[in-house]
Parts: C-alpha cells; structure tokens; sequence
C-alpha cells in the first residue's frame, strides 16, 4: 500500500479520519437505511410497480438536483431492459421539451424530489398534465406540494440525511436509487425478459458479449489449428507447435478425430527428462490422451470457467462436435481479446 500524499499549509485546519470514525459512519447509514426498508410501504410500492408496467407509452422521470442524477440513471436503466423510458429535466421541459409528452395518457411522467416542493417540479406537474400524462411523485417528506397535484404517491421513508447538518443529500438519494432499481427489477421479472433479449440490449459491452458469444464465435479453426498426426516426431512439429499462437498441438487421426494434446509445457517436460533422446519420440508417445474439450455451441464465458476448473487451470480447449471431431481450438488468450 502506497504513502498518502503530503498536505499543503493550505489543508493545516483538516483533522484526520481513523477507521473508527469511518466504520461508525457506515453504521450509522446502514442504521438510516434499515428504517427506509423498515417503514416502506409495500403495498404502495406495489401499485406503482404495477401502474409502471401497465403503461403503453413512455415513463419520463425527471428530478432536480441530485434527484435528478437518481431519476436519470433508473430511466436508463428502463432503457437497458427493454422498457421505454427517458428522463425528462424539468427545466428544458419548460423551454420545450414538454412536447414529447404528446401522446395523451399512454405517459407517465416520474417526480423524484427529497421534499416535494422544488420550484421546477411544481412548474412542470401542471404542463405535463395538461398533457395528458400520469403523474407519480416518489418523495420522502409526509406533506408536500408535489403529491397534491400527482395521480399517485409513493413515500420514501427517511429518518435523517447522514450528513451531520441533516442537509447534504447522501442517504435520501441513496434511497431513492435502492428503490428505483429494486423496482426495475421487479418490473424484469414481470415483463419475463429472457437473457437473450436482456443481452441484445448490451451488445457491445462484457455483459452482452458474455451471454452472446458462443465457443463457435471465437474459436480458431481450419488452417488456424496447430494439428498433428501421433506418428509424428515432437522435432519435426516444432514449427507448428510454435506458429500457430495456441500454445499447444492437437492430435489428430486421418478422420481428423482428436486423439490428443502436446503443450509446450510437455515438451519442456519432455527435454528435461528425456534430453538427446526427444529426438527418437513421437507427439503420440508423450500426448495427454484425456485433455478437457468443449462444444461449439456452449457460451464462450462457460468455456473460460472450464479452462479455470480444477485441477489445473489450462489455457485452452480443442473443439470437438457430436462424432469427436476436431472443428476448433478456444484459447484464454482469445477470450480476453473478445472482451470476456
């Protein structure tokens, strides 16, 4: 563990933080956040999850402030499970943007606010429901503005911001983001969104590659394959054990059905027992006869925990279909090349 960088004059006044002060801290949050999950009013919950999902047109969540942060990350990720959401800043929405909400009553437009009473979400309720939109406010004070003029309500439990001034909102948000993602959830498992559909929506990142990409999707093959026949002497396919980038030669017989595997660690192993006479020995004389193997068709991410299984980890697999016929090798090397 690295030296902490030296303070200036400038940060003489600072005090220093100990572990116990931070470790009450986390206490004390996770006390703030025990009375949220305590006092949450489920059966409201449950008609708001239930009113979300029952809307044919788009949900538009807006907020202001660090509310506003909260309510456009739980729309985006609406986004990214299929659903059709979008946030909405109130105060573009008051310059303009108010006319996406065109569309009547297939709308709802989401309040994420600590207290109700924001300025901007008390201009924008009334034009939003002028457009015909359904209104929720999701705040955590008992009475405010905002829910008396929105079709629905939900309460966020809040005992006190962790903030020694009650003031900065670290655990209101906190909560709110607990509760907007929990019911996105549930709102996946309603809408029985299948893991295909969840990863075409993540196509280009980790997620989506590994529950994409099969075996057969970044495997080598053809020319590709550092192959051999087991009459063959170790010497004579050190070239091929070498340039193909695999680490490995695949045995095969004359209806390319895999017999076995000679690594570049056998043929260490081999030199250091044998020396002078490798030159005499055949690839089929010092191959492993019983190596891992895999389908083409298993998940490319099934594929590297099987080279990572025990006993011993392994950094590749021959690809063999239903007859043990050598189509393929996966390396751990192409995996991580693929994003896995």
């Amino acid at each position: 563990m690295g030296s902490l960088p030296s303070f200036s004059d400038a940060h003489s006044h600072f005090k220093e933080i100990n572990t116990t002060e931070l470790m009450n801290l986390f206490k004390t949050q996770q006390k703030y956040l025990n009375f949220f999950f305590h006092n949450l009013d489920l059966n409201q919950t449950l008609i708001f999850t239930q009113t979300l999902l029952k809307i044919e047109g788009t949900i538009f969540f807006t907020g202001v402030g660090k509310s506003g942060f909260v309510a456009q990350k739980i729309s985006q990720t609406l986004v990214s499970l299929g659903i059709r959401a979008s946030f909405l800043s109130p105060v573009d929405a008051l310059h303009g943007d108010i006319g996406i909400l065109s569309g009547g009553t297939s709308n709802a437009v989401v309040f994420f606010s600590k207290s109700g009473n924001s300025e901007e979400l008390l201009k924008l309720a009334p034009c939003a429901k002028a457009k015909g939109a359904y209104l929720i406010s999701v705040t955590s004070t008992e009475d405010n503005l905002l829910r008396a003029v929105c079709d629905l309500n939900v309460h966020l439990p809040l005992e006190r911001e962790l903030c020694p001034f009650d003031l900065a909102p670290v655990t209101s948000t906190t909560i709110q983001m607990v509760f907007g993602d929990t019911v996105a959830v549930a709102l996946m498992g309603a809408r029985n969104l299948t893991r295909d559909e969840y990863a075409a929506n993540h196509p280009a990142g980790r997620i989506g590659k590994s529950l994409i990409f099969k075996v057969k999707d970044v495997m080598k093959k053809q020319d590709e394959l550092p192959v051999c026949k087991e009459g063959d002497l170790i010497m004579d396919q050190l070239v091929e054990l070498t340039s193909k980038g695999c680490g490995c030669l695949l045995v095969i017989d004359d209806e390319y059905r895999l017999i076995g595997t000679f690594t570049d660690g056998d043929l260490r192993r081999t030199l250091k027992a044998s020396g002078e006479g490798i030159f005499k020995l055949t690839v089929g004389q010092m191959c492993n006869r019983n190596p891992r193997t895999i389908s083409s068709n298993v998940m490319a991410v099934d594929a590297m925990r099987r080279m990572e299984a025990p006993p011993s980890p392994v950094q590749f697999l021959p690809v063999l279909d239903d007859q043990n016929v050598l189509i393929g090798i996966v390396t751990l090397h192409g995996l991580v090349s693929a994003g896995l």
